[in-house]
């Protein structure tokens, strides 16, 4: 069963130079996955269907070399503690090519404060860039249930702000689930686990390919210009 996708996926089509330059040197390539549940994989039937172990998968086929990455998602955590451990990551020796940073899902769910988010949330981005990682943020996932949308969509848009002040792209991952369920309840209720809240293993699955078609296109915009799913409105 195929992907629907929506136009636009990302905030900008930034050029990745460190993940295009290890590429062209066919060398491996190492992505850090952070963030809170959705990048653990809270309600995949297992760990193998969680976003980050599928997109491996994904690129390891699109780029025909090696792709790791490190699940550092932890459920329930905020951004203050996200940070921290972001920050002790970039210390270590063997730095990632690449931090894909799923964000603000908990803090607009848990009461967080806008502007200590919005102000760590640069923080954390700028220590990346300080290291030479680049980054790629995923904001946060769309619901049925939210209680105030207005708060809700107030965090979305931080994240947004923060990507375009930063120059770091965005993965609206809030857009492309929010038109599923425009489209259809029926679609987006297939991508939701059963608690309605965390994704399910077709909602990973589609997550997964979206972002890898996102990646490459950074890497490789001309040769993907007309096949991308980042710039069609249904992935076949």
């Amino acid at each position: 069963m195929g992907c629907p996708g929506v136009k636009p996926i990302l905030s900008a089509q930034a050029k990745m130079e460190r993940l295009a330059s290890r590429l062209k040197k066919s060398e491996p390539v190492r992505i850090l996955a952070i963030g809170s549940s959705s990048t653990q994989g809270i309600g995949a039937s297992s760990p193998a269907f969680s976003y980050p172990v599928q997109l491996q998968a994904d690129l390891t086929r699109i780029w025909k070399g090696k792709v790791n990455i490190e699940n550092a998602g932890r459920g329930g955590e905020t951004i203050p503690e996200t940070v921290r451990r972001l920050e002790a990551a970039l210390l270590q020796s063997d730095k990632p090519d690449l931090i894909i940073w799923q964000v603000g899902t908990n803090d607009a769910v848990k009461g967080g404060d806008e502007g200590q988010f919005s102000s760590l949330l640069r923080q954390g981005i700028d220590a990346a860039q300080a290291a030479g990682v680049e980054v790629l943020l995923v904001d946060q996932q769309y619901f049925p249930a939210i209680k105030d949308l207005g708060r809700y969509e107030r965090f979305v848009r931080l994240v947004g702000t923060a990507g375009a002040a930063e120059q770091v792209p965005v993965f609206s991952r809030y857009s492309l689930m929010k038109a599923w369920g425009e489209r259809s309840p029926d679609i987006l209720g297939s991508m939701l686990s059963s608690d309605g809240f965390h994704m399910g293993d077709r909602g990973y699955d589609c997550m997964a390919q979206l972002i890898a078609d996102s990646l490459h296109s950074m890497v490789a915009p001309v040769e993907t210009s007309q096949q991308s799913a980042v710039t069609a409105a249904v992935r076949p």
